[in-house]
């Protein structure tokens, strides 16, 4: 660990809220990296070593499919070439009207990080054909594309075996919530901030969320602080007095009990845990 701050990697050029390239052949170990407000989809045909995502350390068992979310860590550590597909779009790519029946596909889909695929199943003709699409440019291809990515969404869902369940609820609230923890956490804390940000009221947002989440705002803030923590705490060399400033707390001491009571570790026995 060398790095004071965590960067966030913006691999859309200006204006574009849709990309699809191969995976970078070559053996590289990448530094932990968040990526700007846009979901990445990865698949992978070929490659070895590990894949860790937050916490979570998986190892690379090709084919298989990974889906991040906005915000969220990663890094690579490969020990063979790897092959495969890169997507990566925003949600202001499809059109909330006309695509919701897409939207609501992809947003299904993100419930999973990772998605085990067999030999025989692997879509690799879908990812080729959006691919082509892409590169061509041409009449249509962006509705094209559409269709091509919402039978690929359906198709992993359905290896998924973990279908969340689909509410009948109004998810835009709750959407717009989980886009703003990512965004302004840790910077708030409390459940009026975001509130206020979202022109409803502390209470709706709490039985918005428990609807959706089975957990109050209040809790889902917790534990986007608590992530944030974990994430300098493992990923860089700042001090608990630093990351306790980066995270918004007026005082280390009461950074260090917030962490503790979640964890059952202060923050220094948790570093000392994963680096021992």
């Amino acid at each position: 660990m060398d790095n004071k701050h965590i960067d966030t990697k913006n691999k859309l050029d200006y204006g574009l809220t849709f990309k699809i390239s191969r995976f970078k052949e070559q053996i590289k170990k990448t530094k932990p990296h968040k990526h700007d407000e846009y979901y990445e989809l990865i698949f992978l045909s070929e490659g070895e070593g590990f894949h860790c995502i937050e916490s979570e350390k998986y190892m690379v068992s090709t084919p298989e499919f990974y889906f991040l979310k906005p915000g969220q860590l990663h890094f690579w550590q490969f020990t063979s070439i790897p092959k495969g597909f890169v997507i990566l779009f925003k949600d202001s790519q499809f059109d909330g009207v006309k695509e919701s029946d897409l939207i609501d596909l992809y947003r299904q889909l993100s419930e999973n990080t990772r998605i085990k695929i067999q030999k025989e199943i692997y879509s690799e003709h879908i990812l080729t054909e959006i691919l082509g699409e892409y590169s061509q440019n041409t009449d249509y291809s962006e509705q094209i594309i559409h269709g091509l990515l919402k039978a690929l969404f359906g198709k992993l869902l359905q290896l998924s075996k973990n279908n969340p369940h689909k509410s009948n609820l109004p998810l835009s609230l709750f959407n717009n919530f989980q886009h703003l923890l990512v965004k302004e956490c840790p910077r708030l804390h409390k459940v009026n901030d975001y509130a206020d940000l979202l022109n409803t009221t502390p209470q709706n947002l709490n039985t918005i969320c428990r609807k959706h989440a089975g957990k109050s705002a209040s809790e889902l803030i917790t534990a986007q602080v608590l992530l944030e923590a974990k994430r300098y705490i493992l990923h860089t060399d700042n001090t608990i007095n630093e990351i306790a400033d980066i995270l918004s707390f007026n005082d280390a001491s009461y950074f260090v009990k917030f962490f503790k009571k979640a964890e059952g570790l202060t923050p220094v026995m948790f570093r000392q845990k994963y680096f021992q």
